[in-house]
């Protein structure tokens, strides 16, 4: 593919790779133009989000799986921590082969997790609170149990079409079995994300159908206008009409496949071997804006005053690609994004260069720095705008990920810089849940692979059982590579109190063991009200990001010191001109000594409270500080 960007293989312990990466640039002394149009701000731009998984959030009959009247009841603390809108990740109705992203009915409410008068009543909540909603859009493809597909593969009627169905090529080891026919072969060897072949055979068709994703997760066929019309219908306009404030979109830039590649090879990779990638046949295909601006046209624009959030999940894009979903076009920029800003996980994605868990590497500052302020000087534009984040259900826990000594204090030090960082750059701001109380990873050491519930980490510790069935060492690296960088990582129950299930749920079960540390302090009820605690001090943070937005959410950004292995330090400068804010923040075990220029006077924030002396221009282990 021709851009800027190397497109990355995509390992099978995560979904599809969702990132954009960039080579080299040096934005140490780039401030971009902030965007100054306050009168015709988008809210969403100023907003701060706050990611539920819903079978993880809280448990309120004992089912052991969390439900929608679980954060109906959360709500008031949500809206006291300073979140303005609620991404609900899928509620719908389906098989849960893949957690809600396969899903059997789009106008419907999972059982389990309630009904559609529980959902009624949770979006009229949250607005009653002066909050926002997002849920996610997932029509990428649908659960094998979907009614559309259940038809399409019998091969006659209305459906039949509304999936990619191909013609298998001829075998040439014809079965030897009477009773069992030959089965052609699949019409190319693309590899499915989550491991094994991209295409799976339907005996009542007799032909293959694609899934870029599990076989329970058919691809739908865009090409079909009938497709597009009862996609918008179904999974848009219904919720809209419901009330909702926008969508983040699953997997948003690969509904348009290319028609010529779904019958050619792809390169075998270390990561599909044998089979071979499927990225340059369906990443940013011939008619994805086409559909984005349909999409725009026909349902988006004519809800929430034509400005509903919708953040996309974007595969391996240039940064010229991705201005094209989310700048604005003609010659007075009159026409609207496709997209309001995607992701941009090259930060959260540092140290997994070489896509497999086993090769996972610590993360490198300097790199962090440039992926961070990368999407800064990029998209923060007039006509663009950015996400910020650092966790979210297919990533690990960010404390986690960032080594230090043992000193459990350490841990509650990194979570609160971590925040400093995140909360004093410019872009809407997402959390994760149980990120305000600083939930880590789950632990190699006392979990086993019969804890685990991804499909992904599932498959590819299955594989590499197979690839490598007697070397112990290799075993160790796989296990312990899932462990830093597995999705159930951000996927065990959120942690409410230093009792059963960490308060999660009274049942005698969890659908998905709970993280042991919640006995160690990392709860909400043991942190809040608790002056130092993670919990109140994201609090703090939250609020001075709003006190101070034009500045923090809306300001220019400038590295001083990109190269430094152990601290990073940057200047903020308000929209507008007025004001500005350095912040330092030390990555290390070492003290450091730094500077500050002499209008840095003021000390807005630190994340060692009163443990220490702040007059001295030196910063402690894990240290960070915010001066105005």
């Amino acid at each position: 593919m021709a851009s800027s960007l190397q497109t990355k293989t995509l390992p099978p312990t995560t979904n599809l790779t969702m990132e954009i990466r960039h080579n080299g640039l040096d934005t140490s002394s780039i401030t971009p133009k902030p965007n100054t149009a306050s009168s015709k701000r988008s809210w969403w731009k100023t907003t701060t989000v706050y990611q539920i998984w819903p079978a993880s959030f809280l448990d309120t009959t004992g089912s052991g799986l969390g439900d929608l009247r679980g954060i109906i009841c959360k709500l008031p603390y949500l809206h006291n921590l300073g979140i303005e809108t609620i991404w609900l990740s899928p509620m719908y109705d389906g098989p849960q082969q893949d957690m809600g992203y396969d899903i059997s009915d789009y106008t419907a409410i999972y059982p389990p997790y309630g009904t559609m008068e529980d959902m009624e009543e949770l979006i009229a909540k949250i607005h009653a609170l002066g909050m926002r909603i997002i849920l996610d859009l997932v029509v990428n493809h649908t659960s094998d149990q979907h009614k559309w597909f259940q038809s399409s593969k019998t091969g006659n009627g209305l459906h039949k079409d509304w999936y990619i169905w191909r013609d298998g090529k001829p075998n040439p080891k014809p079965s030897t079995d009477a009773n069992k026919p030959t089965i052609p072969l699949p019409p190319n060897n693309w590899a499915s994300v989550f491991g094994g072949p991209a295409w799976t055979w339907c005996p009542s068709r007799q032909q293959y159908y694609l899934h870029i994703f599990a076989p329970g997760q058919p691809d739908l066929d865009w090409e079909n206008d009938a497709v597009r019309a009862a996609v918008h219908k179904d999974a848009l306009r219904f919720w809209f009409e419901k009330g909702i404030d926008g969508f983040r979109v699953d997997t948003c830039n690969i509904y348009s496949k290319n028609q010529k590649l779904l019958a050619r090879d792809g390169r075998v990779t270390e990561r599909t071997k044998p089979l071979g990638e499927c990225d340059p046949g369906i990443i940013n295909g011939p008619r994805i804006h086409e559909f984005w601006s349909e999409m725009r046209r026909e349902v988006i624009n004519k809800y929430v005053g034509g400005d509903p959030l919708m953040v996309g999940e974007l595969a391996d894009s240039s940064v010229e690609e991705t201005l094209r979903f989310i700048g604005r076009t003609g010659p007075k920029k009159e026409v609207k994004e496709e997209l309001s800003m995607v992701f941009d996980f090259s930060y959260v994605d540092l140290g997994r260069e070489d896509a497999l868990p086993h090769l996972i590497k610590p993360i490198d500052l300097p790199a962090a720095k440039r992926a961070m302020g990368t999407r800064t000087s990029n998209y923060l534009t007039a006509g663009a705008w950015t996400s910020i984040f650092k966790e979210n259900h297919d990533r690990p826990r960010s404390v986690s990920r960032h080594p230090g000594p043992t000193d459990p204090k350490n841990w509650s030090r990194i979570a609160k810089l971590l925040a400093m960082m995140t909360g004093t750059l410019s872009g809407t701001l997402f959390l994760y849940q149980g990120e305000e109380i600083g939930m880590t990873n789950i632990n190699p050491d006392t979990w086993s692979p019969g804890d685990l519930k991804d499909i992904a980490s599932l498959n590819y510790l299955q594989a590499m059982r197979e690839r490598y069935p007697n070397d112990p060492v290799m075993w160790d690296k796989a296990w312990r590579g899932v462990c830093a960088v597995g999705r159930d990582n951000a996927r065990t129950p959120v942690q409410w109190a230093n009792r059963k299930n960490g308060g999660f749920s009274d049942g005698s079960r969890t659908w998905m063991r709970v993280n042991e540390n919640y006995r160690e302090g990392v709860n909400v009820e043991e942190q809040e009200g608790k002056q130092g605690s993670v919990l109140e001090f994201w609090r703090r943070m939250l609020k001075l990001r709003r006190r101070e937005e034009g500045l923090f959410v809306l300001g220019g950004y400038r590295c001083v010191d990109e190269e430094n292995e152990r601290t990073w330090t940057f200047e903020k400068t308000a929209d507008g001109g007025k004001g500005r804010a350095w912040v330092v923040l030390n990555f290390s075990d070492d003290e450091v000594e730094f500077e500050r220029p002499k209008w840095a006077r003021e000390l807005a924030l630190t994340n060692y409270g009163g443990e220490r002396d702040t007059k001295e221009d030196k910063l402690a282990p894990w240290e960070g500080r915010i001066y105005m």
